[in-house]
């Protein structure tokens, strides 16, 4: 197969190489797929960095989410899955060999059905933002009748979790720093957008909520936007949170948290119970077949420029996914 990896962790430029790899072939309860596309996450460039930990394996083919086609099966697994159309997520995660490449072998349960309607690259876009989206939006209950903030909302889980509230019956807030973004929220089909650059965002949410604030709150900076968070969640709300990259130690407002008895909840997609991903899995057949999912790629990128693709997403000046397609056709033997 072919495939990109790194040895050591360091810039995309220094490390990152394209070539040969030999074709995986999946041990006991594994499918193997061809993959068509693959998703880059910033999780992925933070780990070949090694910003929040060293390469733990001789050798790593980054990226855990992708789509494409079940070609081959380990024993214990079904023959019948042999032509399936799936979505791989979590395929480097505490593993050496991830979806940037031709072929991935990994546990069955990895790679979902992915639903008719949807394409590989749609599939690609899934993993990591989906299920994380899921999760903040879901994991506390239904959200029909609710009111939901959805902060930083031109981000790729924030799109998801904008879609899914929707779905779910709920109104939607976003927060945003942009025009361009602005739209991108209302594309995902949120109610109300501020830029929080240029607006006041507390007296927009209490215009919109008739003073009430919200019920439930996703939040991509959890450190920066705190105390912003308390003004306006309800009493008993719920903070969902996946991020907190501008203040990595943020300081947490004790009492006025209590004083709105809210709930903060932490969300990595990696650790998160079995359960939920089954949950998120579930859910994406009806929601795809009821409110056909909105995906934004920023960019394609072939295999050969992965370097770039990884420097597209550290640069940040995005909206959307940034995509790696796959050549097809080139790991050998038959099923």
């Amino acid at each position: 197969m072919i495939a990109a990896w790194y040895e050591r962790n360091g810039a995309a430029a220094e490390v990152l190489r394209v070539d040969e790899q030999p074709d995986p072939q999946p041990a006991p309860g594994e499918v193997r797929v061809a993959l068509h596309a693959a998703g880059i996450n910033p999780s992925d460039v933070k780990t070949r960095a090694g910003l929040r930990r060293k390469i733990a394996f001789p050798l790593v083919i980054p990226g855990c989410d992708g789509a494409g086609v079940v070609d081959r099966v380990g024993p214990g697994v079904p023959a019948s899955r042999i032509g399936e159309r799936v979505w791989v997520y979590e395929g480097q995660w505490n593993r050496a060999m991830g979806t940037s490449a031709t072929h991935i072998a990994l546990p069955a349960a990895l790679a979902a059905p992915l639903p008719a309607a949807l394409s590989f690259e749609d599939g690609a876009c899934l993993g990591v933002p989906y299920m994380t989206a899921h999760r903040a939006v879901f994991a506390d209950g239904p959200v029909s009748g609710l009111t939901i903030l959805v902060q930083g909302g031109a981000g790729v889980v924030a799109h998801y979790a904008i879609q899914l509230a929707k779905w779910g019956g709920a109104t939607v807030i976003a927060t945003v720093s942009g025009d361009a973004k602005a739209m991108h929220a209302r594309r995902a089909g949120a109610d109300h957008v501020v830029n929080y650059r240029t607006e006041p965002v507390a007296e927009r949410v209490r215009a919109w909520t008739g003073g009430q604030g919200v019920d439930r709150i996703v939040e991509v900076e959890f450190g920066q936007n705190v105390a912003l968070d308390m003004e306006l969640i309800k009493l008993g709300g719920v903070i969902a949170s996946y991020g907190s990259n501008a203040m990595a130690e943020p300081v947490l407002p004790y009492f006025a948290t209590v004083a709105r008895n809210a709930v903060i909840r932490m969300i990595l997609v990696y650790s998160m119970p079995l359960a939920a991903k089954q949950h998120a899995i579930r859910d994406l057949e009806p929601w795809s077949q009821a409110r056909p999912p909105v995906f934004a790629v920023a960019r394609r990128f072939a295999l050969q420029e992965v370097v770039a693709a990884h420097q597209k997403v550290e640069s940040g000046d995005k909206i959307g996914h940034v995509l790696l397609q796959l050549p097809r056709g080139l790991a050998g033997g038959a099923p």
